[in-house]
């Protein structure tokens, strides 16, 4: 039972197979099993493939099974359509455009299993990767929000600046009339005079300006400072916004991409794995002598080539006959008096007929 499923998958006539020795069908029997774990990988890779796109385990095991079948088809139509002849140079012309497909074919059933088989170094690739964009992110955001931050802290500068200059010029004050009033400076009178009484008057008007201005300089950077907070939450706000984004940037064409970064030499050992096992139906009945089958098959197609081109070949020779007989009997019809006769009348008919009309549609016309 299951030699008869093998040899089904290989494609070949089961009609003629089944009249063939044992160990003929042993060799086609070998390379309808070859086609079918070829399907069956293919299923795999597409499963896990599929895996890293849809995420759910029974969407991906049904479109793998689709994929799977799809390559089984492939590869039991490219070696069924593989016809033994006596010059191989011949063969191989006929199997090159089947073998450059079972090399994509091979490509694309081993990358999957690729990224299986390397998950681990290409989860620390896309770690690696994974930090990167965070950092850059990060850096991108900032970026965003730094200009205006650095802006509100200027002006917060600015307005302590203010502060510092006013109460610089209050300090300076009560220095002058503290001076007057010792008598070291200005007049240089011992007591509390005019002169006195005026500086202080400054410096007590410089001191209420210093008072209100730190007051309202004080309420300003609160709000600035106020800014500055809010503009940091929207900022952290943002990041955890675009994380997720980055957290997630594990699918396939990133799988791939990280596969790439790893050291070429053993997926492509893999590739060439996938490659022998794809293209190997082919080249079994590419180096294989004409066996049984390839003769009865052959025998079978040639007997029906000749028959369909004996049925042209009549069909031909009728219509020719055909045509002749025709022809004769035309000519023999066209010398009969009787015809002659009947189509004058016929004729004469129809001219009548034709001056009754008009004679009636010039009479309407007048």
């Amino acid at each position: 039972m299951l030699k008869n499923f093998f040899i089904t998958c290989s494609g070949v006539d089961k009609n003629l197979i089944e009249n063939c020795s044992n160990g003929e069908q042993n060799k086609y029997a070998g390379i309808g099993a070859t086609v079918f774990f070829t399907a069956v990988m293919a299923t795999i890779a597409g499963s896990y493939a599929l895996f890293t796109v849809f995420d759910t385990i029974f969407a991906s095991i049904f479109f793998g099974l689709i994929w799977g079948l799809l390559i089984f088809n492939l590869d039991r139509f490219i070696v069924s359509t593989i016809k033994k002849s006596d010059s191989k140079w011949k063969e191989f012309l006929q199997a090159s455009p089947r073998i450059l497909l079972a090399v994509i074919i091979a490509i694309v059933i081993s990358k999957p299993l690729e990224l299986k088989l390397f998950e681990k170094e290409i989860n620390q690739v896309l770690l690696t990767e994974k930090n990167q964009m965070t950092l850059e992110n990060k850096t991108q955001i900032a970026e965003q929000f730094t200009p205006e931050i650095a802006s509100i802290n200027s002006e917060i500068e600015d307005l302590k600046q203010e502060i510092n200059t006013q109460e610089a010029k209050t300090n300076a004050l009560y220095e002058i009339y503290i001076a007057e009033a010792e008598g070291r400076k200005g007049t240089k009178l011992l007591g509390k005079g005019p002169v006195y009484k005026e500086k202080r008057d400054k410096h007590d008007a410089s001191l209420l300006a210093l008072n209100n201005l730190k007051k309202e300089n004080a309420e300003k950077i609160k709000n600035k400072e106020a800014d500055i907070a809010t503009l940091i939450e929207n900022q952290k706000n943002y990041e955890s916004k675009t994380q997720p984004i980055i957290a997630n940037f594990d699918g396939l064409m990133a799988r791939i991409n990280a596969l790439g970064k790893l050291p070429w030499l053993p997926s492509f050992f893999i590739f060439l794995l996938f490659l022998a096992i794809e293209t190997s139906p082919i080249f079994a009945k590419l180096i294989s002598p004409k066996g049984e089958y390839d003769f009865k098959l052959e025998d079978n197609e040639s007997a029906i080539k000749t028959w369909v081109k004996q049925q042209v070949d009549q069909r031909n020779q009728l219509l020719q006959a055909d045509i002749a007989v025709n022809k004769k009997v035309y000519e023999d019809i066209a010398t009969e008096e009787e015809i002659y006769a009947y189509k004058q009348k016929m004729a004469r008919d129809l001219m009548k007929l034709q001056a009754d009309s008009f004679y009636k549609k010039q009479q309407k016309m007048l």
